[in-house]
């Protein structure tokens, strides 16, 4: 049987995606032992929706069909990519891995009262963090910020310093620009009609406040005036690594090489984490987007066969083994790390053997099983996440974050998750999506004096070019209750 598994390919230069160290390990371990061919195929991470379309289109889409949130996952069953899923088969070849996630799959794993979806597990995750230039702070003779206007007051203050400025990317794909600028407490039907993950909210008044907050940076040049070209992170970061910008976001591990390579352009300069507090306008709650109580979202391909669906169940039953997932999160005992007195591996730094983990440590592999590796009890779960998410001498960072994340964890709250699918979601996304970018720079790079006449067109073509399509649609959903939190 040959099972073809999905994974992202980061661009992780001198990483080959679907053929290394691991994915050899994989075939010889499970593969070899079961009689099946395990065969990875990538998807880029940041043309992910796009990658699988086009193979979904071609009836080449690898077995699984995952993505990380619900909208697009129930885009992909719209389009009659998921095949119906039987629990009952599942639990028989996959025990271990069913008992991990198998009230989650029960309790979310339905799409109009039929079973389609099976998941990762997600444990608590605060590792996306904002890193902000400590010693530029220092420089202009500020204090972190503890307010949107507070930040704004330091990004004048590096542009008169002659600094850098305070950052800036498209906003794109992934829209979670607008939860600081929501009102509290959460009106949950309010938020179901407008909050969502793949499709920008302009017509919100949240959106509108933070269209005018970014209008007036871009007037006073307090971030990139060329920000619309930051179209991925690489972008952002060669941006913040070579010192035009102040303020970089991402997912910081252990062996992330931002900071370092900020180091070689900068031996002085110094990062701190810029709190959600910092963002946020006064008057207002750090409210951030809390994530279901489910990492990958998976479904398989309705073109895969009864024995190679069988033969995934078995793969996630093999991960799902501590022994091997382990040795997929932390590779060779002596070579990539040693356990220190309480079991924590401690990793080599700089290991660049043939048993080398990908940038994320391999979490791309992993990720179907499980979101972070995990120990048994929160205090070395803690210790664990400062060793796989901090890089060496910069433990203090995800300290900070933690602190963070638990002072604000009040506020972080999830999106609706809709029982039945929005249709003309997947219809509008992507002309919506290609509009949004349109609209929304022009609203940024408008005078300050134009920008409501501005917004308010942007709005009307918004709705007329399929958004009022899409609220009217959700609107008899939520009269209909089929949604929930």
């Amino acid at each position: 049987v040959t099972i073809q598994i999905p994974v992202y390919d980061r661009a992780f230069e001198g990483w080959n995606v679907t053929d290394n160290y691991y994915t050899q390990y994989i075939q010889k371990e499970f593969g070899d032992k079961y009689n099946v061919d395990v065969q990875f195929v990538a998807i880029g991470r940041t043309t992910e929706v796009t990658d699988y379309m086009q193979l979904l289109a071609a009836d080449k889409a690898p077995d699984i069909i995952f993505h990380y949130d619900m909208p697009q996952a129930l885009a992909y069953y719209s389009e009659g990519a998921m095949q119906e899923l039987d629990l009952e088969e599942l639990k028989n070849y996959a025990p271990t891995y069913y008992s991990n996630v198998g009230a989650t799959v029960e309790n979310y794993g339905k799409v109009d009262d039929k079973n389609y979806f099976f998941f990762g597990e997600r444990p608590d995750a605060y590792n996306w963090v904002t890193l902000i230039r400590q010693d530029w702070i220092d420089q202009v003779g500020k204090e972190m910020p503890t307010n949107l206007t507070e930040l704004n007051e330091l990004f004048a203050a590096w542009r008169d310093a002659g600094l850098g400025n305070g950052g800036g990317s498209l906003v794109q794909n992934n829209f979670t620009y607008s939860y600081v600028f929501r009102n509290w407490p959460v009106d949950e039907k309010e938020r179901a009609l407008y909050s969502d993950l793949s499709i920008a909210d302009l017509t919100w008044d949240a959106t509108k406040e933070f269209l005018k907050n970014m209008n007036y940076q871009y007037n006073n040049n307090l971030i990139d005036k060329e920000f619309y070209l930051n179209t991925d992170a690489a972008s952002t970061e060669a941006d913040f690594v070579s010192g035009k910008s102040g303020v970089y976001s991402l997912y910081l591990s252990s062996n992330s090489t931002t900071i370092s390579s900020l180091l070689k352009n900068d031996a002085n300069a110094k990062v701190s984490i810029l709190p959600l507090a910092a963002g946020t306008p006064e008057g207002k709650v750090p409210q951030s987007r809390a994530y279901w109580p489910f990492g990958m979202i998976m479904g398989i391909n309705s073109n895969t066969s009864d024995e190679a669906r069988r033969a995934i169940w078995m793969y996630l039953e093999w991960m799902s083994q501590p022994d091997n997932l382990f040795f997929l999160q932390n590779g060779v005992e002596g070579e990539n790390y040693t356990l220190d007195a309480d079991g924590l591996v401690q990793k080599v730094a700089d290991f660049s053997g043939e048993s080398m983990l990908s940038q994320n440590n391999n979490k791309d592999y992993w990720c179907l099983v499980v979101e972070s590796a995990q120990y048994e009890n929160e205090e070395l779960n803690k210790k664990a996440n400062i060793l796989n998410w901090a890089p060496a001498g910069y433990e203090y960072l995800i300290e900070d974050a933690y602190t963070d994340y638990q002072a604000n964890l009040q506020y972080a709250t999830t999106d609706a998750l809709f029982t039945s699918v929005i249709e003309s979601v997947a219809e509008n996304k992507a002309t919506l999506n290609d509009l949004w970018k349109e609209l929304y720079v022009e609203c940024v790079m408008a005078s300050e004096d134009k920008f409501e006449e501005t917004y308010n067109s942007a709005c009307e073509r918004y709705l007329d070019s399929g958004y009022q399509q899409i609220l009217d649609e959700k609107q008899k959903a939520i009269d209909a209750g089929a949604y929930t939190y």
